[in-house]
């Protein structure tokens, strides 16, 4: 068995979607200036880094972060790669879902993490409508994309986002996947437990397991 960390992880220069809260790391207590122990201090939004998306984030009065099934983030998960071109994930790249659970796009966007000091890029592969209606017609519990969103930036309603939530489908959003070949993996996704705000997502640890 091997445990492969999909994880991007949070820090003051990880890229942040157009918009969101920037990330702040201080040490308010040091050990090394006579405290009694080493205390940090976070802030950060909940769709930084690696994160899952749930419904409440798009549809006002559905299910929380902290209500998210933790079944739907464990299990077999398929990792399908697509070609350098391709920039809008369509049906013709699903290919067969038959006894699929979860998906996870490799794409171009990978590549991205090699230079966060870029910045936040607008020109990632994203999933398109198409292949969305198809993967919640297909009952898959997770779809997740190795970027910081998996629609298309500027897109006009959210409709990707809305047809996966809809049927409660977790959208786990960037993920690191250099180095991981296509294939059929064991995933396990925790995302953070809090209460407050709108529940709309949480930073989540994921790793995939090959057997």
């Amino acid at each position: 068995m091997k445990i492969f960390d999909v994880t991007v992880p949070i820090s003051e220069d990880a890229p942040i979607y157009e918009g969101d809260p920037r990330v702040q790391i201080e040490a308010v207590l040091k050990l090394a200036d006579g405290a009694a122990a080493n205390v940090s201090h976070l802030c950060f939004g909940a769709h930084t880094a690696t994160h899952v998306d749930a419904p409440n984030h798009f549809i006002e009065g559905t299910r929380r972060g902290d209500e998210l099934e933790l079944e739907k983030m464990f299990g077999p998960c398929r990792v399908i790669e697509l070609p350098e071109g391709v920039m809008l994930i369509g049906p013709e790249h699903l290919g067969s879902l038959a006894g699929v659970e979860r998906v996870i796009f490799k794409t171009r966007n990978s590549a991205f993490w090699d230079k966060p000091d870029e910045g936040f890029r607008t020109d990632f592969t994203a999933l398109g409508l198409e292949a969305a209606k198809l993967l919640a017609d297909a009952g898959i519990k997770l779809v997740g994309i190795d970027y910081l969103s998996i629609e298309a930036f500027g897109s006009d309603g959210h409709p990707v986002h809305i047809t996966l939530l809809k049927k409660e489908i977790v959208i786990l959003e960037g993920l690191d996947l250099r180095g991981i070949e296509p294939g059929d993996y064991d995933i396990a996704c925790l995302p953070l437990k809090y209460i407050g705000g709108t529940g709309d997502g949480a930073p989540a640890r994921t790793v995939l397991i090959k057997r």
